[in-house]
């Protein structure tokens, strides 16, 4: 994990569903050690991955702190308040300002005067241009997009500053290069943009600020609200359309537009990718201006959007708040010159077609009929996987096929090799599997057709085959496993165990043939008590004959004992 990044992994949480590498546009994820890591230097902040991610492993920073301490420092902050807040807060906009000056913000303006600025300026670009592309450069993360995976058209990026980055100076310029501005908006990527000249001080999400709110504010209720708040230096005008899908479009058309400019707009990123497909740049012979944006509807689909609101409601709230004005200057207040570095493109690596196909081996294709292209790992085609794994950013346990032929091969390994029987029935009590055991012990003159046939006993029913298929019937319709012990069944002596694998579905049964074992013990228990009978009358003989001479032992030393006594009582007499 890497929390410095815009978005990063918490590893515990992840559950290699391999969904977010699915999502991503530019497969900017590392898998290792069965979890998912976010690529830095190939990352886009487009907040795929998180929108996606079913374990909420995937993290956007979060730079609340960093604002707080802006604050502390008894610094002047001025919020950038992005267009977009209309139609997530529903509040009044003297009410959103009081809410953001209780956390402790200096004033509150709208990011939508930059767009304003960013607009003119645009109009002017095109209507001064003969031909060629254009690609706006309002969205930071259309801007990664090209200038790390498309690098042939940054060139075609317009050179002027994103609405953040340019209200950021108008504000400066009024207010004083003291101030710090915080955007505030639904986007990832505007804290990559940060850094780009230090216009504004730090980026927090929507998401980020409606925690805040709450922490800070226990009754938005009853929160006392000044009326004569507004933004500041003045309200926003067409700027506000910018969030909508062909907002921008729409700014530059009541600007005034040449008539053979053409304006187009594409939202979202394979929407984008597929725009620029064998497109050459250099064949455009008419002014054409692309009004990209990552989000998919616009800035409204952001990923930290934080709201449930219906789209359409979002739109119609935006496009309400939006104040019309009759003449529109032809000259920007403000202009940020844009330069996008070039040499920061992501190289892909190129792989000897030996290579490849000696690592889809790996996984279990050796043909082109076993490459299946399911997605299941999240890449579109398994030699994309093969190339990852080439690229040590995959796994061969991510090829959920390879994976389940390993588990089938295993399985039924270890059920072909038991000695004991192992057989599956379904609800319909047919045979779904059986290993050779069970045929060898329950099919008798038929085993050798069994054997021979491709599917086994397949469909065979169970009560033809065994004479105890009433334990599988009682474990289907109960649920509940069975232990025989010792089961008489004709001559034989059976261990039994019934168990569910799938409920109401499908049974398993293991059996093993104790009549041997149990004979074998019978006749060993009775040589014992044999044993012990015998030895037990030798026992007793034993005990008799040492009886019998124990006594005759003891009337001959008392006989001896008797006549030594008379013998010194005379002996006695005579002295005295």
């Amino acid at each position: 994990m890497d929390s410095q990044n815009a978005v990063y992994t918490l590893i515990n949480e992840c559950h290699d569903c391999y969904r977010c590498i699915r999502e991503c546009p530019v497969k900017a994820i590392k898998f290792e050690n069965g979890h998912a890591s976010v690529i830095a230097e190939k990352c886009i902040a487009c907040g795929s991955c998180v929108k996606t991610c079913p374990a909420n492993a995937k993290r956007v920073r979060v730079d609340v702190d960093r604002v707080k301490n802006l604050i502390l420092a008894k610094k002047k902050v001025y919020v950038s308040l992005a267009p977009s807040w209309s139609g997530v807060f529903e509040y009044r906009p003297a009410k959103m300002i009081s809410i953001l000056k209780k956390l402790g913000f200096y004033e509150v303006s709208e990011t939508a005067l930059g767009a304003q600025e960013v607009s003119i300026e645009t109009a002017k670009m095109l209507n001064n241009a003969e031909r060629g592309l254009f690609i706006s450069s309002a969205c930071p993360v259309i801007v990664d997009l090209v200038r790390l995976y498309y690098p042939d058209f940054v060139d075609n990026i317009t050179p002027i500053g994103s609405p953040a980055m340019t209200h950021a100076k108008m504000l400066k310029e009024k207010y004083g290069d003291d101030i710090s501005v915080v955007f505030i908006g639904p986007c990832i990527g505007k804290k990559n943009e940060v850094d780009y000249k230090g216009l504004y001080d730090a980026a927090l999400t929507f998401d980020e600020l409606r925690v805040w709110i709450n922490d800070v504010i226990e009754n938005l209720n009853e929160l006392k609200v000044n009326e004569d708040d507004d933004f500041v230096p003045y309200r926003a005008n067409e700027g506000s359309l910018y969030p909508i899908d062909g907002g921008m479009n729409e700014t530059i058309r009541r600007i005034g537009i040449k008539k053979d400019v053409q304006l187009l707009d594409v939202c979202g990123i394979r929407n984008f990718k597929k725009a620029l497909e064998n497109l050459n740049p250099d064949s455009i012979n008419k002014v054409m201006f692309v009004e990209a944006l990552a989000c998919e509807g616009g800035c409204i689909g952001g990923p930290c959007i934080s709201t449930k609101r219906a789209g359409i409601s979002m739109v119609s709230d935006i496009l309400s708040s939006v104040n019309d004005r009759e003449n529109i200057p032809k000259e920007p207040i403000a202009v940020v010159p844009y330069e996008i570095k070039k040499g920061g493109k992501v190289v892909t690596s190129q792989y000897p077609l030996e290579d490849i196909l000696k690592t889809l081996k790996k996984i279990g294709k050796h043909s082109v009929d076993d490459e299946l292209n399911c997605g299941g790992c999240g890449y579109a085609t398994c030699r994309d996987l093969a190339k990852a794994l080439l690229d040590g950013d995959a796994e061969t346990s991510m090829c959920v096929s390879y994976m389940r032929k390993i588990a089938m091969r295993k399985a039924a390994a270890m059920v072909r090799c038991m000695p004991a029987a192992v057989v599956m029935v379904d609800s319909d009590f047919n045979i779904l599997e059986a290993n050779d055991s069970f045929m060898r012990m329950f099919t008798g003159d038929m085993y050798e057709i069994f054997r021979a046939r491709p599917d086994g006993m397949l469909g065979a029913a169970i009560d033809r085959i065994v004479d105890f298929a009433e334990l599988f019937k009682t474990c289907m319709m109960t649920g509940k496993d069975l232990h025989k012990e010792r089961y008489a069944v004709n001559d034989k002596l059976y261990d039994i165990s019934i168990f569910n694998i799938e409920d109401n579905q499908v049974v398993g049964g293991v059996i093993t043939d104790v009549t041997q074992s149990e004979t074998n013990r019978e006749k060993i228990a009775q040589k014992a008590h044999e044993v012990i009978s015998k030895n037990i009358s030798i026992v007793q003989e034993i005990a008799c004959l040492l009886g019998e001479h124990m006594v005759e032992t003891e009337t001959l030393l008392s006989s001896i004992a008797n006549d030594f006594d008379d013998k010194e009582d005379n002996i006695d007499e005579q002295k005295g």
